[in-house]
């Protein structure tokens, strides 16, 4: 490699490690702001010291966050609905966007490009309305082993998992993904006697793994009853044995704050996703890549 070379390699580094230093710098801050006292953090706020662990550093707020709020069960609530949405978001999206790109039928076009317009609306502008929706929605419970019909799914899992279960975006992925594979797969299959049903679970899903964990990244990132859920929960859930770790940010900020302990709270719920986006990182970009891609 030349000088000329190297030079060039060198300018395009700067400027990506200086955007990298500046999305990093907040969860630096965070870290070490969950190892300090509230003065100590305070005190630190005008210089660089605000990012390093100097001074007074204890695990004492890390202790204080399990005194202030049920971590573990609010976590174990959104691993649960977190899995609950990806999972049957997968079955459920996979299987809308095969009837829209691999199966014909009188109406099809109308009805993809009307689930594409909803990807325009905001979910903020519609959660008054499916929260008054939800709050009269059917649900058939059980008194012992008589089924008893109930109204309302507020304070319950189900408010926070099925009505995201179908997602427009993820819809539109798998219809553009299952449109590039050869027509002749389900001619083949059709030949050997496969229905469409067969067809979609032993030829198209195999042939669709980049897609399939291209969607499952975005529905645990993104989705608004998963891991950063935060919204929804406050409005729907006021049980605080259902509520997810994001709601448990404002337990925080009842009484006196302590900006130590929100720190380290805020650290807890963070660091982990960052850590799994870092092992995986070579296999979240590659699945982003070959989604988008088309033989």
């Amino acid at each position: 490699m030349n000088a000329a070379t190297a030079a060039r390699r060198g300018w395009t580094y700067v400027p990506m490690t200086v955007l990298a230093a500046f999305f990093l710098f907040p969860i630096v801050f965070m870290v070490a702001a969950s190892l300090k006292t509230d003065h100590q953090i305070f005190a630190d706020m005008n210089s660089l010291k605000a990012f390093l662990p100097v001074g007074d550093l204890s695990l004492a707020n890390y202790a204080a966050v399990f005194d202030r709020v049920p971590f573990w069960r609010f976590l174990g609530n959104t691993l649960f609905v977190t899995f609950m949405v990806t999972a049957f978001g997968l079955i459920v999206n996979s299987m809308c966007g095969y009837a829209l790109a691999r199966m014909r039928w009188k109406g099809r076009g109308l009805v993809f490009g009307l689930i594409i317009a909803t990807l325009i609306l905001p979910f903020d502008t519609t959660i008054v309305p499916m929260v008054y929706l939800v709050a009269n929605l059917p649900w058939v419970g059980f008194d012992g082993l008589t089924p008893v019909l109930e109204f309302g799914w507020l304070n319950t899992y189900r408010v926070q998992i099925i009505p995201f279960i179908v997602n427009a975006f993820s819809i539109f992925l798998f219809a553009q993904y299952f449109t590039s594979l050869p027509k002749g797969l389900e001619e083949a299959a059709a030949i050997d006697g496969a229905g469409w049903l067969r067809t979609y679970w032993r030829i198209i899903v195999p042939l669709s793994k980049p897609v399939f964990a291209t969607v499952a990244i975005l529905t645990v990132v993104t989705s608004p009853a998963t891991w950063n859920a935060y919204l929804w929960p406050l409005m729907t859930v006021q049980s605080e044995e259902l509520r997810p770790v994001m709601v448990g940010v404002q337990y925080f900020f009842q009484l006196d704050t302590a900006w130590g302990e929100v720190m380290a709270y805020i650290t807890m719920i963070t660091v982990p996703m960052v850590i799994v986006f870092l092992v995986f990182q070579r296999a979240f970009i590659q699945s982003i890549a070959s989604a988008g891609m088309k033989d």
